[in-house]
């Protein structure tokens, strides 16, 4: 299992390496292609509202999602661009739009996608200090969890952020954001 486990990161590290060889060998558009800037209109301005650097907003989007707006996680049902839970949804539509009568099933709009999720994003940076793969943990692991494991003291170091990630899908999910943060920020 760990030998599999090695062999995906070799092979994602590869292929984050030949993406950023191509691009600086001229392949930019096969890059972009793969990573792109989807929805920039709602991204650009909610990153903007909250803070955030958009790129963050994007490799969150291209691992929740892949850019698809009518993506839904099944288990967790978990909805739209930035995949947001029903909990989580009435928890940030009580705290951003009370008085709005925005249900949950409109987190299939992008827009509505991108703002409720770069609202929980920029509350995650915030609360880790702006490390972004504690952020990306509690993003998708929820923040209860993250404080658990950094009060712990196992999994930090500092007391304010992880230093590793104990949980098999947590682990994946961090490297695939921070991997995808790395290419947007070059890229872009």
């Amino acid at each position: 299992m760990k030998k599999n486990s090695a062999t995906k990161r070799i092979v994602v590290t590869l292929v984050a390496a030949v993406l950023l060889l191509s691009a600086a060998a001229g392949a930019i558009p096969l890059a972009k292609a793969l990573y792109p800037q989807d929805y920039s209109e709602y991204v650009e301005y909610y990153a903007q509202k909250y803070s955030l650097e958009p790129s963050m907003v994007y490799a969150i989007i291209r691992t929740e999602s892949r850019f698809n707006p009518d993506a839904n996680s099944g288990d967790a049902d978990a909805r739209g661009l930035m995949q947001i839970t029903e909990q989580t949804f009435a928890w940030i539509k009580s705290l951003i739009a009370p008085t709005e009568s925005i249900t949950f099933d409109e987190l299939y709009d992008p827009e509505q996608s991108v703002r409720f999720g770069c609202f929980m994003l920029a509350y995650c940076m915030k609360l880790y200090d702006n490390d972004i793969a504690t952020t990306a943990a509690a993003y998708h692991n929820g923040i209860n969890l993250v404080n658990r494991l950094i009060a712990d003291g196992k999994y930090s170091a500092d007391g304010k952020t992880l230093n590793s990630f104990p949980y098999k899908q947590m682990n994946i999910y961090v490297r695939r954001v921070t991997s995808a943060y790395d290419i947007y920020t070059k890229l872009y």
